[in-house]
């Protein structure tokens, strides 16, 4: 995933507190002290929606280029196929104590091929940036990822430019790794393994 997240400010730690599979769903839910972490649902279409026709949000995902709804609803039901199939894809971020939808975050393969390594990535709507909830939520996926998939190390990418992103990247005591090519695209590559302090 290209862009990812746009948080700037958290420096506690912040795990998963639980862990539990959602109704209806092969999913699981996580949630910290601030949010739940749902896997994305069609009851999510318009709140995803919204994030997807902003450009300020999706300025470096992908081409930058906005979605329609029809579009998200698509990538909704791709992303259920992933969690049936893997046990693992998309989460839609909800805060707790507003139960609104803020972001969207991700643990998946890069560009979506199986072969490929793993990754996490998030991206929030603009009002609730720069609040800490990437990296709470990125530090509750990192977890799962290790905890629950059994994963060795995860990496996440974004373009060079998101300096944002980058940041969260550092506060999840991920490492650079270099410039690289994914998604078609020069992107900067970070990597945490299993034992990597956070």
């Amino acid at each position: 995933m290209i862009g990812l997240a746009q948080s700037t400010t958290c420096h506690r730690r912040e795990s998963a507190r639980d862990m539990t599979t959602a109704p209806g769903t092969s999913g699981t839910t996580l949630e910290t002290v601030r949010l739940r972490l749902e896997p994305f649902a069609l009851a999510h279409a318009g709140a995803l929606s919204l994030m997807d026709s902003d450009p300020a949000v999706m300025r470096f995902i992908g081409d930058g280029s906005t979605k329609p709804l029809v579009e998200t609803i698509a990538a909704i039901k791709r992303v259920q196929d992933r969690w049936d199939r893997l046990g693992y894809s998309w989460w839609t971020i909800f805060e707790r104590s507003s139960g609104t939808a803020i972001g969207a975050a991700c643990l998946q393969h890069l560009e979506n091929m199986d072969e490929k390594p793993l990754e996490i990535g998030w991206r929030l709507r603009p009002a609730s940036q720069s609040k800490g909830f990437a990296t709470e939520a990125g530090r509750a996926i990192i977890e799962f990822g290790f905890g629950k998939i059994g994963a060795n190390s995860l990496l996440a990418v974004t373009n060079p430019e998101n300096v944002r992103s980058r940041k969260v990247m550092e506060r999840l005591g991920m490492t650079f790794r270099g410039t690289e090519t994914h998604y078609g695209q020069t992107c900067v590559v970070f990597v945490i393994e299993r034992d990597s302090p956070t």
